[in-house]
């Protein structure tokens, strides 16, 4: 198909504002996927040079422009950097068992290693962007994320409770870490992206990992600092954040977010989301993942209709998975998703 993208529509979503059109978000299309959906190995290119890596963000963003995406979503992970999500998902080792191995950290080193890292796929997507295409994304994890992967999230229970001090400082210093990253990747690629965000799950099924209050004390103050960086480049700030975190929305919100990304109907339903926090902040997914996976295309296609129906006349909307565009997503439920939304729009 023949599109011209306009990320300027994603943005009034993020800003909460109505939109010319519906426009569609990912949080991530990933690599396995992408190469089975176009029956390459693509994201080979991306452990190649810097001409390798500029030709796979010419496949990436060529795919996502044919299939109706105004963005490009990318980040630079920063756990990459620390045991590269293995505390994180929950079987690293704990880097820190007290204060003093805290404070011996080389995290002055942190952000000088993440640009050497990550600039070459950051220069690389730059010069690949079609006209009218931006990214989103940036600085990839969270602060609850990041300190998982130093921490995992059974030793970080203890540590609270062991170690108080110790438990507050990481935050501090994991904090302080992000923001100096932050700043140098907003004074470098500010331009190239429409929408910044980050993702840090908080929560599961039936509630928010850590305690609200502990929520509220060491974890949104972090964000303000971030989200008040990414407003000073005149960019919205978008928090992606998966699981039932009802009882610190608000606190979130007053921490400066404009839009909110990740659902998943066991939890909630988008509408629950919409119609909670829809006056305040965008809203962004709304397709659920087992739908995705596990529906055939007629019965997608019909869930995809029925929520188009509901966002019909509502600001802030942009239309996607609840999650990412896993591996393990089914091509035909991918494209069942994205005709049924460009179907919508030439009917608009």
């Amino acid at each position: 198909m023949h599109y011209e993208p306009d990320y300027t529509v994603v943005v009034d979503a993020a800003y909460n504002k109505h939109t010319s059109y519906l426009p569609l978000y990912e949080h991530n299309v990933c690599n396995g996927f992408f190469d089975t959906i176009t029956n390459s190995q693509s994201s080979s290119l991306l452990e190649g040079n810097l001409s390798d890596k500029k030709e796979y963000f010419r496949r990436y963003t060529k795919f996502l422009v044919a299939h109706g995406y105004d963005t490009v979503p990318f980040e630079g992970c920063v756990v990459d950097l620390v045991q590269n999500g293995e505390g994180l998902m929950g079987y690293g080792k704990s880097l820190f068992t007290n204060r003093e191995e805290i404070l011996a950290y080389p995290w002055e080193q942190m952000s000088e290693r993440y640009f050497e890292r990550f600039e070459p796929f950051f220069d690389a997507l730059a010069s690949q962007l079609p006209p009218g295409m931006k990214a989103v994304g940036g600085v990839g994890n969270g602060i609850f994320e990041t300190i998982q992967d130093f921490v995992p999230f059974t030793d970080l229970a203890y540590l609270m409770v062991d170690d108080v001090e110790a438990f507050d400082l990481l935050f501090q210093k994991v904090g302080d870490m992000l923001v100096t990253i932050w700043n140098q990747f907003l004074d470098k690629y500010a331009d190239m992206y429409a929408v910044c965000r980050f993702g840090d799950d908080l929560g599961f099924k039936t509630s928010t990992l850590l305690q609200p209050d502990v929520i509220r004390k060491n974890i949104i103050p972090e964000y303000k600092k971030v989200i008040t960086q990414v407003h000073a480049y005149g960019k919205p700030f978008l928090l992606h954040n998966c699981g039932s975190i009802f009882p610190v929305m608000n606190d979130i919100i007053a921490a400066g977010i404009d839009a909110k990304h990740s659902n998943e109907d066991s939890i909630a339903p988008f509408s629950t989301w919409v119609e909670l926090y829809g006056d305040q902040i965008g809203n962004f997914g709304g397709i659920d993942m087992n739908v995705l996976c596990i529906e055939d295309e007629a019965s997608i296609k019909k869930y995809v209709t029925e929520l188009l129906h509901y966002c019909q006349g509502k600001k802030g909307i942009a239309i996607g998975s609840g999650n990412q565009i896993a591996d393990y997503v089914p091509p035909e439920g991918f494209i069942a998703m994205v005709e049924t939304v460009l179907e919508w729009r030439k009917k608009q």
